[in-house]
């Protein structure tokens, strides 16, 4: 009986058979079979991953963000589909940059319209021949990509209800009190300070 990964293996060896340099190759990690390609074939490999007998992957189970901004081309999206009737799974991943939009698969998979939107909401990443692409987390207004890496931790804004204004009211984000200072000393290794408690058991 075939192994997981030779499963893996045979259907990775299918895929880029099938698509040739429609996709950039395959690789196997923890039992997952993960598909590289460029961003501009996504429609055809979603829809060959879909239609292909050997492969039947009907159910879209998400596509999201990841961020590298150490790289020219910052962002990966990943896309995770599920085969019921083969069992299996698989992830295919495309790399873009700030302002080049990969193409929509809505039109291959109906279920892509609010992950797509959501991946830009909170990554910044555009999808052309997308219906409806705006944002659906964030508020209205909203700055900035809160899962970029470079996003502040403290965000732009802040959000308070005013009650002389009777209304929620926007305002730049202000530090109430000061950051705490933390000197990182363990105590289990010791510190150059006697730890509150420690003067009694040096007393007796």
């Amino acid at each position: 009986m075939a192994s997981l990964d030779e499963n893996l293996k045979d259907l990775g060896e299918h895929i880029v058979g099938e698509l040739g340099p429609a996709v950039s190759g395959y690789r196997i990690a923890f039992g997952e079979l993960t598909i590289d390609a460029p961003a501009a074939n996504i429609v055809r490999i979603m829809t060959f991953l879909r239609d292909d007998p050997s492969c039947k992957f009907t159910a879209f189970v998400d596509v999201c963000g990841a961020d590298y901004p150490s790289r020219i081309q910052r962002f990966d999206v990943v896309y995770h589909l599920l085969s019921p009737s083969q069992n299996q799974r698989v992830r295919v991943t495309v790399r873009t940059d700030e302002t080049t939009p990969v193409p929509s698969v809505v039109d291959v998979f109906p279920a892509a319209n609010w992950f797509e939107r959501e991946t830009y909401d909170l990554y910044g990443i555009f999808f052309s021949d997308h219906p409806d692409l705006r944002r659906i987390l964030t508020d209205y207004g909203f700055e900035g990509y809160p899962l970029r890496k470079d996003f502040p931790l403290t965000g732009y804004v802040e959000v308070r209800w005013d009650d002389q204004e009777k209304r929620v009211v926007y305002e730049p984000v202000r530090l109430t009190q000061e950051f705490r200072n933390f000197d990182f000393l363990s105590p289990w290794e010791g510190t150059d300070y006697v730890l509150p408690g420690d003067e009694k058991a040096k007393a007796n």
